[in-house]
C-alpha cells in the first residue's frame, strides 16, 4: 500500500423506530440498552481495525443505517471521536450522517457539529403525506420542513434530501409536486430514486406480482408503468435542471462543486472500509463483509483486516474456485472474494459508467496496463452504434438512450473467462 493512500469509511447503525414497508436494508428497532452496547462494539472495531490502516488517510466518513440520528448525539459524538484517534483523517474529510425526519433535535445536532459532521443527508422521500404514510415513513412533510429549517439555523451548509419515485399510484403530477417542493428548499444535494420492489418487504407481499407484470412489459395494477417510470426519470432531469442543479450520476443531483465525495469515490473503486453489522467492505482487490446476525456481531463477529489481508496476498492464480473463501464465525457465514483482473475490469465499467462523465480511458490503462480499446473495443463500437454510448475527450459515457437501458449496457462488459 502507498503511503497515504485514500480510504473511505462507512459506519452502520442499523436501528429505527420501525421498518418501512419498502426497506429491505438491515435495520431494526431495539432497545437503548442493545444501542448502547452495539456503539461500544463498533467503538472496539473501530481501534481494532485501524491498526491494519496505518498506511491509508480516511478522505469521507459515511454514517448510515437504519437511522443513524435515532442514537443519541453524545453517542454519534464517541463514535467519530473513536475514528480521529483511531484512524488518519484528512483535515477537509467529508463526514456524512443520515438523519430521518422526526428524530433529530438541535441537542442533537449541536453534537453533530462538534463530532466533525459536514454533511447531512435527510430521508424525505415525498413531499405527499399520503405516499408517506402508505411508505410506512414515521414522519409527515411538515415534521421535514421543520428538521430541515432546524439544520440550516445551527448552520449546516451541505444538506442531502433523499427521495423516492415510481410508488404505488404515483402519478407525473404527484412526483412533479415532491421534486419541486424538495428543490425549492435548494438542498446542495438531491437523490432521486426509482422504487424497488424487494424480497421479503411488505411491499413485495402486496406489489411484487404487479413489478412481475411490468417487467414483462404488461400494464401493472398499482405501479406506475415503464413508460411512466421513464417519464418520472426525465422529469427529474428537467425540473431539477432548472433549479441549478447537475446530475453526475444516474440517480444523483448536485448544485456546482456540491457532489457527495463518498459516492464518487465508491464508483470509481477508491477502498473503503464498512464497520458495524452487516457492513460491506472493498480493499486490496478483495470484497468482504461483516456477520448479519446482531447477537453474532454483539460478540465480536465481525470480519478481522488481518485475515483479510493475509488472504490478499495468498497466492490465489487465475483458477475462479480459489477467488471464494467462506469462513464461519459465531455459525455466521462470512464470504470473501478476491476480485482478479477481468473482475476488476467489469467494476471498474459497471460502476464508472453510472456517471454522468463517465469512464477515463487514461484512468483504466493506468489502472490495468492495457488500452480500453485492447479489452472493449468490440463492444464500444457496438454500444455507439446503437447510440447507447458517446465517447469524446478521452471519456466514455452512456447517452440519455444508454442511461435507459443501463442494465443492457452493463452486461456487455462481462468479460468471458480470465484474461
Amino acid at each position: 500500500m502507498a503511503q497515504g493512500q485514500a480510504l473511505e469509511l462507512y459506519l452502520h447503525i442499523p436501528f429505527c423506530v420501525r421498518k418501512c414497508q419498502y426497506c429491505d436494508f438491515l435495520s431494526m428497532p431495539a432497545e437503548e440498552d442493545v444501542r448502547r452496547k452495539y456503539v461500544d462494539r463498533l467503538l472496539e472495531e473501530i481501534r481494532i481495525q485501524s491498526q491494519q490502516c496505518k498506511h491509508y488517510q480516511v478522505s469521507s466518513i459515511f454514517v448510515g443505517g437504519g437511522t443513524p440520528s435515532l442514537l443519541a448525539g453524545v453517542q454519534v459524538w464517541e463514535i467519530l471521536e473513536a475514528v480521529r484517534r483511531h484512524f488518519c483523517l484528512k483535515a477537509d474529510a467529508e463526514i456524512t450522517l443520515e438523519c430521518n425526519p422526526g428524530t433529530l433535535t438541535a441537542e442533537k445536532l449541536s453534537f453533530y457539529q462538534s463530532a466533525g459532521v459536514n454533511r447531512l443527508s435527510l430521508g424525505l422521500q415525498s413531499a405527499d403525506n399520503r405516499e408517506l404514510q402508505k411508505l410506512g415513513r414515521i414522519h409527515t412533510f411538515e415534521d421535514f420542513l421543520g428538521n430541515f429549517d432546524l439544520a440550516r439555523k445551527k448552520g449546516f451548509d451541505n444538506i442531502n434530501i433523499d427521495l423516492i419515485s415510481s410508488l404505488p399510484g404515483q402519478t407525473l403530477q404527484d412526483w412533479a409536486f415532491t421534486l419541486k417542493k424538495a428543490s425549492g428548499l435548494m438542498p446542495e444535494h438531491i437523490s432521486a430514486y426509482s422504487l424497488i420492489i424487494e424480497e421479503g418487504t411488505p411491499f413485495y407481499k402486496l406489489y411484487g406480482e404487479d413489478e412481475q407484470r411490468r417487467q414483462r412489459g404488461e400494464v401493472p395494477r398499482f405501479l406506475p408503468s415503464e413508460e411512466t417510470e421513464r417519464e418520472m426519470y426525465d422529469m427529474t432531469r428537467e425540473i431539477l435542471a432548472a433549479r441549478g442543479y447537475c446530475r453526475y450520476e444516474i440517480s444523483n443531483y448536485a448544485l456546482p462543486h456540491r457532489e457527495c465525495r463518498h459516492n464518487i469515490g465508491y464508483w470509481q473503486l477508491v477502498p473503503y472500509l464498512g464497520l458495524g453489522l452487516g457492513s460491506s467492505s472493498f480493499m486490496e482487490n478483495v470484497r468482504f463483509s461483516n456477520t448479519r446476525n446482531l447477537g453474532a456481531y454483539l460478540e465480536g463477529g465481525f470480519c478481522r483486516l488481518t485475515k483479510i489481508q493475509e488472504y490478499a496476498h495468498r497466492q490465489c492464480g487465475e483458477n475462479h474456485e480459489c477467488a471464494k473463501e467462506q469462513e464461519l464465525s459465531h455459525q455466521q457465514e462470512q464470504t470473501v472474494f478476491y476480485l482478479h483482473k477481468h473482475q476488476q475490469m467489469e467494476e471498474f465499467m459497471f460502476l464508472g459508467m453510472r456517471m454522468a462523465e463517465g469512464v477515463s480511458r487514461k484512468k483504466f490503462e493506468e489502472r490495468f496496463g492495457i488500452a480500453l480499446e485492447g479489452i472493449y473495443g468490440t463492444v464500444l463500437n457496438k454500444l455507439q452504434h446503437q447510440g447507447l454510448m458517446e465517447q469524446r475527450e478521452g471519456m466514455v459515457r452512456l447517452t440519455e438512450e444508454g442511461i435507459a437501458v443501463s442494465n443492457y449496457v452493463f452486461s456487455e462488459f462481462i468479460l468471458e473467462g480470465s484474461l
